[in-house]
């Protein structure tokens, strides 16, 4: 696979998981009025619009299930790890949404690259 090819795929992910942050973040808006006054609530839910949106896409591509599973997994993990220093008070709302979202696309490289290198 082609440098080019691999930065389409990784760019197709991204695309889907906004697609996916900005269809469904209305839904939850109105189904849980006051989500976003918990950020750290409000960041799993948007964690997990933004991996059905992937994994929508990822399976219109062909992907498997296991691998759908992994890259959601690689995806939500950074939001995951920060809610603990966020629960201790060490970051604040907007520290977890900033960095969560910085830390997802290096992280969601992790699987994407292994499955490149055929491992």
């Amino acid at each position: 696979m082609t440098i080019l090819r691999f930065a389409g795929h990784y760019l197709e992910m991204v695309v889907s998981m906004f697609v996916g942050m900005f269809a469904l973040g209305p839904v939850w808006s109105w189904a849980v009025p006051g989500l976003s006054d918990h950020p750290d609530a409000a960041a799993m839910v948007m964690a997990v619009n933004m991996s059905i949106g992937m994994a929508l896409w990822m399976r219109i591509r062909k992907h498997s299930w296991s691998h759908i599973g992994e890259m959601c997994a690689w995806m939500t993990a950074p939001f995951v790890v920060l809610l603990v220093p966020y629960w201790t008070g060490l970051i604040s709302g907007d520290t977890l949404m900033t960095a969560g979202h910085i830390l997802m696309f290096p992280a969601m490289l992790v699987p994407m690259l292994r499955t490149h290198d055929g491992h």
